[in-house]
Parts: structure tokens; C-alpha cells; sequence
């Protein structure tokens, strides 16, 4: 018999076994993936680029350092969101796919917590060297602020049931 969903559809409930349904999220985690690892590239790309401009012999000591903690950010970032791509590869047909999609999308959560990071980072480098450091450190909690409402808080505020 299958169960109607309070929106009147069939609930994905009725008509996945558990298989299907991570194999479905499975799909859907490596395509979320696909598009924030694209982003992910071109931030380091970016960073990349930096060090070989003009500019980078002026920077001081803690423009340095931030370039090389946001560069380092950028590639565990890259690694934790493209492990679940490894994992599917590894563990492709033994069994292990509902492993995968809970294991991967925790890894993914994670990543974009270090995605996170170094965006915020790529925002404090420039604008220390074009603004200064305190309205850098300020528009960057602004940023760090934004990212941690929109990536973190509103999903799981959403998560919650409607009372």
C-alpha cells in the first residue's frame, strides 16, 4: 500500500527499498559535490596565481601567513569533498553504499566547513593589503558570519519539524 505524503504525493518511503534510496543520494551528494569542487578549483587556482604576482614580495608577515593557511585550507577542503568520489570508486559494488552515502556526506559537511574557512581567507587577504587590517578583520566576520548562517544554521533550522 503506498503512503501519502502530507503534500499529497507518493512518500519516498513507499516506493524506495533502502538500497535504492542510497543509491539515489549517493547520486545526489556526488552532483552537490561536483558543482562546490568546481568552485573549489578556481579558489585555488586563484591562490595559486598570487604568489606569482608583482605584488607578493611586498606582503608582510601576516598577509603571508594568511595567503598560506587559505592556500592550505583550499586543499584539505579540495581533498574531504572529493574523498566521497575515492570511497564510491573503492567501494564500488561490495556493498558498502549506505557506508558511503553516510560517510561521504559527513565528509562533505566537514569540507565545506574548510571551504568555508578559506573563502573567508581569500576575503581577509585582499582586503588587508587594499583596506587595512582592521576593516579586513571586520568585513571578514561579516563574510564568516554570512557563510555560517547560510551553510550551517538555516539547514538545520529547516531540519527541525514545522510545529
Amino acid at each position: 500500500m503506498a503512503h501519502i505524503s502530507p503534500g499529497g504525493g507518493l512518500s519516498p518511503l513507499s516506493w524506495e527499498t533502502p538500497a535504492e534510496r542510497a543509491d539515489r543520494n549517493l547520486l545526489e551528494l556526488l552532483q552537490e559535490l561536483r558543482v562546490v569542487q568546481t568552485g573549489v578549483q578556481i579558489v585555488f587556482a586563484f591562490l595559486l596565481g598570487v604568489a606569482f604576482t608583482s605584488q607578493f614580495p611586498r606582503l608582510d608577515t601576516f598577509e603571508r601567513s594568511t595567503y598560506v593557511v587559505t592556500l592550505l585550507l583550499t586543499v584539505v577542503s579540495s581533498a574531504l569533498l572529493a574523498t566521497p568520489v575515492a570511497l564510491h570508486r573503492g567501494l564500488f559494488h561490495r556493498g558498502a553504499k549506505i557506508r558511503i552515502v553516510a560517510l561521504s556526506a559527513r565528509l562533505a559537511e566537514i569540507g565545506l566547513v574548510f571551504l568555508a574557512l578559506a573563502l573567508n581567507g581569500v576575503v581577509l587577504l585582499p582586503m588587508d593589503v587594499v583596506l587595512g587590517l582592521t576593516a579586513a578583520v571586520t568585513i571578514t566576520a561579516a563574510t564568516l558570519t554570512m557563510f555560517t548562517g547560510l551553510w550551517f544554521i538555516l539547514p538545520r533550522a529547516l531540519r527541525r519539524p514545522n510545529p
